[in-house]
């Protein structure tokens, strides 16, 4: 551990030499700058989450809100979007892992989303590390080789870069401020900004960014006032960044104009983040027996509240005149079975129509194997970078936004969610948090919904398609057969580690808000 600025920041961990001159004296005084300036904000903002969480327990359902009607209604448009975003027709995403970034870039794809979230596992190590191999592609000259001899390089048209800090809920526990920990969020974005922002800008394009997580339109306005403090230190002409916010949580779908407004300098649109916006229909809607969720497998983006807000953001976004984004493919190609690949493709084709007749503008894939199906299917039907003209004027009320799918819960989909989230878990504890597991790459918002549904069967004592009630002691046996199975192929420590903290996560009396808040204690 060391120390700067008399001891006002600290610094627990180890660094490489790459790594020190990742945190330079003036990159750490510019993160002790944002940390200062906004950590009050973002704790307060952080705290009323949980006020509104109460607000909801006590029977406030989410509305369109009163006092912003005049952004909704007003006749009003985001800042121009830069050359380099006009066409995203596929955006390819993954960890800040050194050859993931060269496959990524090479992959064909308009745009590589380099995450330091929800597919990262934010042990000290990748988060470092992740910065000097993001700062190496910027310059052109990240390279690596593999045990087996095998040079990467990044080719001629790379893909245009955006990167995904952590959300506002994390810290970073490594990087301490006058004793308390960093935002994670600051932390991620400070220094990538810092080191990249210029170069960036040299080679005609700009930093730009995915916002995860936010809960409302003042969460997107701290970011907001974040960009112009950040721009204005190291005098980068103002509304240079960009950013696109996940819409993946139930009470931002009711404010996507207003994130929109507050965002509207630096706007690049808007995404269907589904994983975690399922997360945060079962979380904010845990105490009510009437939004009980049936199997996950169930919960498709073409039924009931999902799909009126897919349709709630593009109308939203085309008006303001900026992308509308759609979800991820999960899949990834089987190798050793021709049929099982043909049917995981024909699922992806059929998404990615889905999406484009619906009017986005691009979307999301987790594989270089899957960039060309994508851009297949958005070059037939989208000819032109875009669709934003493409404008709907459909309805959507609260009521829409709120239609809970009817459907089974069945044996199947409980043994699925308990053995894919401790499988999920066990590999991110591990220090791995983009993990392929039966042909689908998952990220933490699978443990997230896996552990929210069986919480929430528990509570309202579910009953499966045989008959059976959903209790802690099903689900324990359950875990424990899991358990079981996949000691032949985790490493001991961290599968005990996740079955006890899973087992927690599904059986407490109260929910937890975030898995990875609690797992990341156990982490490096």
């Amino acid at each position: 551990m060391f120390a700067t600025e008399e001891n006002s920041i600290r610094i627990g961990a180890p660094l490489t030499g790459a790594q020190q001159s990742i945190l330079s004296p003036e990159a750490v005084r510019f993160l002790g700058k944002l940390a200062r300036a906004f950590e009050p904000r973002r704790r307060e903002l952080v705290a009323a989450r949980r006020l509104r969480q109460r607000e909801i327990d006590a029977g406030a359902m989410p509305e369109f809100l009163p006092s912003t009607a005049q952004i909704r209604a007003g006749d009003w448009q985001v800042a121009p979007i830069p050359a380099d975003l006009l066409d995203r027709r596929v955006e390819i995403t993954g960890p800040v892992e050194r050859k993931m970034i060269i496959n990524a870039l090479n992959s064909g794809a308009k745009v590589f989303m380099a995450d330091f979230e929800d597919s990262n596992s934010p042990t000290w190590s990748n988060a470092m590390e992740g910065q000097v191999n993001l700062r190496d592609a910027v310059r052109g000259t990240i390279a690596y080789t593999s045990p087996e001899g095998k040079r990467y390089e990044v080719g001629p048209t790379p893909a245009v870069l955006m990167v995904r800090p952590r959300g506002w809920h994390l810290v970073e526990k490594h990087f301490l401020i006058d004793g308390e920990p960093i935002s994670a969020s600051l932390f991620d974005f400070g220094l990538f900004f810092f080191h990249n922002a210029s170069a960036l800008i040299a080679k005609g394009t700009g930093p730009y960014f995915y916002l995860p997580k936010l809960e409302s339109h003042l969460e997107a306005r701290l970011w907001n006032d974040v960009f112009l403090a950040a721009q204005s230190e190291l005098g980068i002409p103002r509304g240079t960044i960009r950013a696109t916010v996940l819409i993946e949580t139930i009470l931002a779908a009711f404010e996507m104009d207003e994130i929109l407004w507050e965002l509207r300098e630096h706007s690049a649109g808007l995404n269907c983040g589904r994983w975690d916006y399922i997360f945060s229909f079962i979380k904010k809607f845990r105490n009510r027996p009437d939004f009980l969720l049936p199997d996950r497998a169930q919960v498709t983006m073409d039924r009931d509240f999902l799909r009126a807000y897919v349709d709630l953001l593009i109308q939203t976004c085309h008006r303001r005149g900026v992308h509308a984004m759609g979800g991820m493919a999960a899949q990834i190609p089987i190798k050793n079975d021709a049929e099982a690949n043909r049917v995981a493709l024909e699922k992806v084709r059929q998404d990615k129509l889905r999406e484009v007749r619906a009017g986005h503008d691009g979307t999301w894939v987790a594989h270089p194997g899957l960039v060309s199906i994508a851009r297949e299917v958005f070059d037939s039907f989208m000819p032109s970078p875009n669709q934003i003209e493409k404008k709907t004027t459909a309805e959507i009320g609260a009521a829409d936004l709120l239609r809970v799918p009817k459907g089974e819960i069945t044996r199947e989909g409980l043994n699925r969610n308990i053995d894919v989230g401790l499988q999920y878990l066990a590999t991110w504890l591990c220090g791995n948090g983009c993990v392929p597991i039966y042909n689908l790459m998952e990220d933490a918002a699978t443990a997230e919904i896996s552990r929210a549904q069986i919480w929430q069967w528990i509570k309202y004592a579910a009953r499966l398609e045989d008959g059976q009630t959903v209790t802690p002691t099903m689900v324990r046996e359950t875990l424990e057969q899991q358990r079981e199975r996949l000691s032949r192929q985790l490493p001991a420590r961290e599968l005990s580690l996740a079955c006890g903290l899973f087992e927690r996560m599904m059986t407490s009396p109260e929910f937890p808000e975030f898995l990875t808040l609690s797992a990341y204690e156990s982490l490096d």
